[in-house]
């Protein structure tokens, strides 16, 4: 059997075993990492700060107006730039003792994890809790009561249209008694949301700035390896997008090997970003591997189109490659071994040596007279 013919013989028989094992194996099991909750300070909120040697203390704030709260859970305003309106905050003093507090505004962001978050004390507010104005920012409070404090919220003439996020803070100073006897300040803070959207025209856009791909490939390829999914998000729009995350796994051909549950996505303020970890379990080493993320985005108002990114990796099935490879080898030594066997076998062969390079003696029918004479030889010819 030719060498070609044998080693192509050989490729199919073992690609078909390896489209029949991957075929048969169990879908591949989808391991995705849960989104991280929204987070943040939720409103109406309560709170507890411990104090050395004094009952701790507990307070709430919550939205509210001049006669108490609205049962609002968040201050959710939609005004034109150059607008201004008076709101309530609620905070009330669960303690059995007066607290005084630090009223104001701050701006909101969003965490690497995904939360919602104020920014702290010591960072001055620069959007909408700069907006925010109190007549004054320490407020005291009576046991058992609630003050219902008022507040402004301007909007600049020039506030760029969007979603803007911040909160209404209360918080309390208190002083503590760390375990080696020093005295120490803490600054405990409750917050209600506010979330403002300025009028004009609205952009939610949302972008899948980067996928990374690694696969654990195994030893033995039946049973499958780990492949993890890390892509990046971006909010490039100018309004808060969430949404869930889908990752498709292809092979060759497109052939779907693995496709993951959706997955929550944090709700992300304008300019936020956000890493999402994908591990999948039980993936076959088909070659090429593609990795898909579908990005389905939503915004408190519509769904938006899709948004997909794909990136890939490679995961050659070594045992199955070094199988072949022993495969076409010993073929080929076969082939080999047989080829000279029949060199050596078959004299009629020229490639065997018979006339290569040896002068075989011709012989022809001697005459001569009757009565013995010398035979004839016929004379050289030559030119003369």
């Amino acid at each position: 059997m030719p060498l070609v013919t044998a080693l192509s013989r050989a490729c199919a028989a073992l690609a078909a075993v390896l489209v029949t094992t991957a075929g048969a194996a169990p879908p591949a099991a989808a391991a995705p990492t849960p989104a991280p909750a929204t987070g943040g300070t939720p409103a109406p909120t309560g709170g507890t700060s411990p104090s050395g040697g004094d009952a701790p203390a507990r307070w709430a704030v919550q939205p509210s107006g001049p006669e108490g709260p609205t049962g609002r859970n968040y201050f959710i305003y939609d005004l034109a730039p150059g607008s201004t309106l008076t709101d309530h905050v609620g905070i009330t003093n669960l303690s059995d003792r007066p607290l005084t507090f630090e009223v104001y505004g701050t701006d909101a962001y969003t965490t690497a994890d995904g939360a919602f978050a104020l920014l702290p004390a010591a960072q001055p507010a620069t959007d909408v809790g700069s907006w925010v104005h109190l007549d004054r920012r320490s407020w005291t409070v009576e046991p058992g009561k609630r003050a219902d404090i008022p507040f402004r919220l301007s909007v600049p003439a020039n506030a760029t249209p969007g979603d803007h996020a911040g909160g209404v803070i209360g918080a309390v100073t208190q002083a503590r008694t760390t375990a080696d006897g020093q005295q120490v300040l803490v600054d405990q803070r409750l917050a209600a949301r506010v979330y403002l959207r300025v009028t004009g025209e609205v952009r939610p856009a949302v972008a899948v700035e980067s996928v990374a791909v690694t696969y654990d490939n195994p030893v033995n390829p039946f049973g499958g390896g780990d492949l993890v999914v890390t892509y990046l998000l971006r909010n490039t729009g100018n309004v808060r997008v969430g949404g869930t995350g889908t990752v498709t796994v292809a092979g060759p051909f497109g052939w779907e090997l693995a496709r993951t549950a959706p997955v929550d996505l944090p709700e992300l303020l304008p300019g936020a970003t956000f890493t999402v970890t994908e591990r999948i379990t039980g993936v076959p080493p088909a070659g090429r591997l593609t990795a898909t993320v579908d990005l389905a985005p939503t915004t408190t108002d519509t769904a938006l189109p899709p948004v997909l990114r794909s990136a890939g990796v490679w995961a050659p099935p070594w045992l199955l490659l070094a199988l072949l490879a022993a495969g076409a080898g010993w073929l080929g030594v076969r082939w080999w071994r047989r080829r000279r066997q029949r060199r050596a076998a078959d004299p009629a062969d020229p490639s065997t040596g018979a006339g290569n390079g040896s002068t075989a003696a011709a012989t022809g029918p001697t005459t001569g007279a009757d009565n013995g004479a010398p035979a004839a030889t016929a004379p050289a010819t030559g030119t003369p």
